[in-house]
């Protein structure tokens, strides 16, 4: 059976964050992952275009980056190799990476995962999330083609079998009707945080379909 944590983070002054929880699967692919991350990554293309949505990037992620959410856009991150913190719901207050990351310059609240291989996320629009800590340790960098929202190739899923993955890296996916989505860090859309929530519920969980412990009946 699969393991569903649901996390309900309420908006901040900052970020709208969502009603619908955050969905943590840990450790659903962490098999797949042991034996090899780019089966895993296959596994999650061939599973996710059957639950209508789509594989857009994968990133190598470095030491830490901006806290940041997607407005118009759920979103799905699967850990693919490697070990991370990610930090959920609430927005960096000052621009220096550090003080924001391991200092004060952030909100009150939101929660800190431990995430590693074979980890799932499914977020919802309007989310606030921050990946740091990360291990091993290497250079924030796009792996695969394209510019981020969307892979640049005719055989998406032969990339994804020969990408190269070192350090922490994630793989995203998103509806597969959203074809662009923002990078919104906190304070955008102040005043108007119903707007995001209206953001329409997608069909059916990318990992999990129809099952109850997903998208199905907890959003």
């Amino acid at each position: 059976m699969v393991e569903a944590r649901r996390h309900v983070l309420p908006p901040t002054r900052l970020v709208p964050n969502s009603p619908y929880p955050l969905l943590h699967y840990p450790g659903f692919l962490s098999r797949e992952c042991a034996r090899s991350p780019n089966l895993a990554a296959t596994k999650c293309f061939d599973l996710f275009a059957a639950n209508g949505w789509q594989i857009q990037w994968v990133f190598r992620y470095g030491s830490t980056q901006r806290s940041h959410y997607h407005s118009q856009a759920h979103e799905c991150m699967v850990v693919l190799t490697g070990r991370a913190r990610i930090r959920f719901g609430v927005a960096d207050t000052v621009e220096d990476l550090e003080e924001n990351t391991h200092g004060s310059g952030k909100e009150d609240g939101g929660i800190v995962i431990d995430a590693k291989a074979g980890d799932v996320f499914v977020l919802p629009a309007g989310l606030a999330h921050k990946t740091y800590s990360t291990s091993p340790q290497a250079s924030f960098q796009l792996l695969t083609s394209g510019n981020g929202h969307s892979i640049d190739s005719q055989d998406i899923k032969g990339e994804l079998a020969k990408v190269e993955l070192s350090g922490f890296t994630m793989m995203g996916a998103y509806p597969a009707s959203v074809t662009h989505w923002d990078f919104a860090t906190g304070g955008e859309h102040v005043g108007k945080f119903e707007d995001v929530w209206a953001v329409p519920k997608p069909d059916r969980d990318p990992v999990l379909g129809d099952a109850e412990e997903g998208i199905a009946t907890c959003w």
